[in-house]
């Protein structure tokens, strides 16, 4: 939930890693071997930083059949289930128009979720899913409702006269707290900045001009709005939880070249957050952690436009602290959405607030920031991690709906929200997380493609030839790439060597070609390829204990770059348990007494007793207590059961 600064509750052949120490970034594993001025428009030119490598276009990349595609066919159909007026309603309302269908329940609605302060922050994420969505499946549905949602937004700023587009039950009222200088509740520009997104996404992905209108109008509010607060009063407003608005405005300002985006961008930086994170200090115990990524990932986006390397220096040592020192085993982090001392893990380690699914959205954006910046195969390792192990984990496999927290209570379960009566944050950017999956498998760079990710899917190129991934990964560790090309195309394809393999082997054509031991590193194969021309690549996986950072005697099992989740069966789950349309109630749904199994001894011990049981990913494990032995499956495929992911090994 946002929160403020306070706290207080709202919600060569082998290329290493790069230059920004990323080595770490691979969690310890036991295997069974072993505050400024003001800043006005710029008085000379801004000096953009050319990026390494680039992401491909949504539609330069199509998914093929795999867990991907089915999750982001389970996501379609939800955004096609939503009524876009309902998300409307109270946008309407405030431009002083009739509405056209009653509002959604949840978040979304007043007053029984007035002091959340989030009404119309779907709308922004609805709007960035269908853009996303078109961007990725040519679905003239999505670009069609994302048309209409456009076309309702510009009216209501036509009515409005102003350019602001708010739906607090209380009108405009709260803004105008915000920008007076005083105290205030709610977050007005967080939900605001969700809306700042959604026209930006239908600028980026669908071309439309009243989109790229309706943004620059209410940048222009923003401008005018703003510009009587003084510094120390606008960094009193960055107090409160703001989104990403300075992403944004960067954004605003290379779509229109409006210098005024640009200064009003690096005002919205919040100092007190910047300097030390420029300065390489760790200041993060205690703050609310989702209120702090989007602003990171607007120092990232200013240092493109700049060159300015505190941004650079802010963005970059975030990540690797919050990477490296900060994170779970699935690559989230925090408890009850803060952020807590690195030294303090086991106290929060078994919590059912832990890992909010907004937090990895926000952090594998600012992981593709980084890797375009430098190519390093350390955040290539974490996006992986974290895409399959917190984003595609946190859909329910049945009904599409999303997680809002993943915790590691022993017992404990996915709850999910409800289709019209949850509309958490989480449920926004879920929105968003299953429409992008053809996202950052692939990047380009001059003369050559990084090949990221192992998911089946097809690449195309500018120059006609394609590059076809077949994969049954991670289920087999193997994966295909086979060209289609009319002529002979020199190009250097770099394949990822994870991090959690010890050795990959490649062969080109059917014959041996490389074998790699360097681990979290790309192997470059530099050659001219005709049609036809295949690479298989072999990337063995095996079974690990990865201890909690500071706590050897707590573990968790992966399998690769898959952790493994115990399956504990639905004993005291209630029908329909698994569903609940009140975030505040993590924790205390599943208070019902249960006593997980237990298991006893040495972590490398454990390891080497794993009995793989035939089904892929599958293994038992011995145990103690309530039951002989645990059988452990992929994280990412539990649902509706009881499960646990870390354990607190008994001594022998």
């Amino acid at each position: 939930m946002p929160r403020n600064e306070s706290g207080v509750s709202r919600r060569g052949l082998l290329k290493g890693v790069g230059s920004l120490g990323l080595a770490a970034a691979s969690p310890k594993v036991f295997a069974a071997s072993q505050r400024g001025p003001s800043v006005q428009a710029p008085d000379s030119p801004v000096a953009p930083v050319a990026r390494a490598v680039t992401a491909f276009a949504l539609g330069e990349v199509e998914l093929l059949d795999g867990p991907f595609l089915r999750a982001r066919t389970r996501n379609q159909k939800y955004l096609l289930s939503l009524e876009p007026d309902r998300m409307l309603h109270t946008f309407r309302v405030n431009a002083g128009l009739q509405p056209k269908a009653e509002v959604y329940g949840g978040w979304e609605s007043a007053p029984t979720w007035a002091d959340i302060h989030c009404q119309g922050h779907t709308l922004g994420h609805y709007l960035s899913a269908c853009a996303l969505m078109y961007g990725a499946t040519g679905d003239v549905r999505f670009k069609d409702r994302t048309d209409y949602i456009v076309g309702e937004l510009r009216d209501c700023q036509a009515a409005g006269k102003t350019g602001l587009l708010t739906a607090f039950p209380e009108g405009n009222a709260l803004m105008d707290t915000a920008l007076s200088g005083n105290r205030y509740t709610g977050v007005p520009w967080y939900t605001s900045h969700k809306v700042y997104a959604g026209l930006r996404d239908a600028v980026y992905y669908t071309k439309n001009p009243v989109a790229r209108e309706a943004l620059t109008r209410f940048c222009d509010w923003a401008v005018t709005a703003t510009a009587p607060l003084t510094d120390e009063q606008f960094q009193k407003m960055l107090e409160v939880e703001h989104g990403g608005m300075n992403e944004v405005l960067a954004d605003a300002y290379e779509i229109t070249g409006d210098a005024r985006y640009l200064a009003l961008a690096k005002r919205f930086c919040h100092q007190a957050v910047l300097d030390p994170l420029a300065r390489s200090r760790d200041h993060l115990d205690g703050l609310h952690a989702n209120t702090q990524i989007p602003k990171i990932i607007g120092f990232n986006r200013l240092y493109q436009l700049t060159g300015q390397k505190n941004y650079l220096a802010a963005s970059a040592f975030f990540w690797k602290t919050v990477v490296n020192t900060r994170s779970f085993v699935n690559g989230n982090h925090g408890d009850g959405e803060h952020f807590f001392p690195v030294a303090d893990f086991s106290e929060h380690v078994f919590s059912a607030k832990a890992s909010e699914t907004c937090c990895e959205y926000n952090m594998l954006k600012l992981t593709r920031m980084l890797f375009e910046l430098s190519p390093s195969a350390g955040y290539a390792d974490f996006y992986e991690r974290a895409m399959y192990n917190d984003i595609l984990a946190s859909q329910d496999p049945d009904t599409g709906m999303v997680t809002y927290f993943q915790g590691n209570r022993p017992g404990y379960m996915k709850l999910y929200c409800t289709p019209v009566d949850s509309f958490w944050c989480c449920t926004g950017s879920g929105m968003e997380n299953h429409a992008k999956y053809n996202d950052s498998i692939y990047f380009k760079g001059k003369d050559s493609i990084y090949v990221n990710l192992f998911i089946p899917s097809v690449v195309r190129l500018d120059t006609g030839a394609s590059l076809t991934q077949t994969t049954e990964f991670p289920e087999v560790a193997t994966t295909k790439l086979q060209w289609k090309t009319n002529r002979p195309l020199e190009m250097s394809v770099q394949l990822r060597h994870p991090h959690w393999c010890k050795n990959a082997k490649v062969k080109i054509n059917g014959k041996p070609f490389v074998e790699s031991r360097q681990a979290s590193s790309y192997i470059e194969l530099k050659r001219v390829w005709h049609d036809g021309d295949a690479i298989e690549f072999e990337i063995p996986m095996e079974i690990q204990a990865v201890p909690l950072p500071g706590s050897d005697r707590i573990v968790a099992f992966v399998y690769g770059p898959i952790v493994l989740a115990g399956a504990l069966g639905t004993e005291r789950i209630p029908p329909g348990g698994n569903l609940t349309v009140n975030e505040r109630l993590y924790g205390a749904v599943l208070n019902t007494p249960f006593t997980p199994p237990t298991l006893t001894g040495d972590p490398v011990a454990l390891v080497g007793q794993a009995k793989a049981t035939g089904q892929p990913l599958t293994f038992d494990i011995p145990a103690s207590g309530s039951a002989t032995s645990v059988r452990l499956v992929p994280y990412y495929k539990i649902a509706h059961e009881r499960y646990a992911t870390y354990w607190k090994l008994a001594q022998s």
